[in-house]
């Protein structure tokens, strides 16, 4: 007996649920376990990364306050009680930490008198491509300050040109130290320049701008120019990054 077109559709309907049934079945026989496993894998990572987030918070808390006993121990000219905590942090993985850490090492050692170490640590911090690059910028400035007179003027030059350039942050000491680099190879048209635009540029603390008038106006517009001496390292921590 022929079917209803009724019949025929619901007949048509049940073939096509059982041939899903039938392919999830198989699906699960001959993919289930692997399904399982990915399932249970994509758990564990999940389960890792959570745990892994935990303790690099805990150990991020552990160290921020390792900082702050540092720096108080600092302000208290307590250099021996934070040596600890700065010797760990010098090593930490958090780029922050590490930059900060660096850099009062090499504070106290600059105010102990050790300029060479001073330098060596500024600079471990100013090549550190893990660090951002303010922290490596102050770094290569305090560097460059803490063994100006040890340095040939053209290295001077060459490693601060790209800070002493107006709108930089450094503009002020950067271009201070190149400004007299330049004084010290003969080059007082350059200088008397580059202290002009240092004068004249209202975001550089007024410190180095009174120097700058000063310089300015004893460099002869001929090139000659009288013995400049050179900058304290303390120069250069006195601009702060804007």
């Amino acid at each position: 007996m022929a079917l209803t077109p009724q019949n025929n559709e619901a007949f048509l309907r049940e073939v096509d649920e059982e041939l899903r049934r039938d392919n999830v079945t198989n699906f699960w026989r001959r993919y289930g376990l692997l399904v399982a496993a990915a399932v249970v894998l994509g758990l564990a990572a999940l389960a890792g990364w959570m745990i892994w987030q935990q303790r690099q918070a805990a150990a991020a808390g552990r160290e921020g306050e390792a900082l702050a006993q540092a720096i108080d121990s600092l302000s208290k000219n307590n250099a021996a009680g934070a040596r600890a905590s700065l010797d760990a942090l010098a090593t930490s993985e958090t780029p922050g930490y590490r930059a900060v850490a660096k850099l009062a090492q090499a504070d106290v050692a600059l105010q102990s008198g050790n300029r060479a170490g001073a330098a060596q640590i500024y600079q471990s911090v100013a090549t550190d491509a893990g660090i951002g690059q303010p922290f490596r910028d102050v770094a290569l400035v305090r560097a460059t300050a803490a063994e100006f007179d040890r340095l040939p003027p053209a290295t001077v030059i060459q490693r601060l040109r790209p800070l002493a350039q107006p709108g930089n942050p450094w503009f002020g000491s950067a271009g201070e130290m190149v400004a007299m680099a330049e004084l010290a190879q003969g080059n007082g048209a350059a200088a008397a320049r580059l202290f002009t635009a240092i004068a004249n540029d209202a975001a550089v603390p007024q410190s180095i701008r009174s120097r700058a008038v000063q310089m300015a106006a004893v460099v002869d517009a001929g090139g000659q120019a009288p013995a400049a001496a050179a900058p304290t390292p303390a120069a250069a921590p006195q601009e702060t990054a804007r």
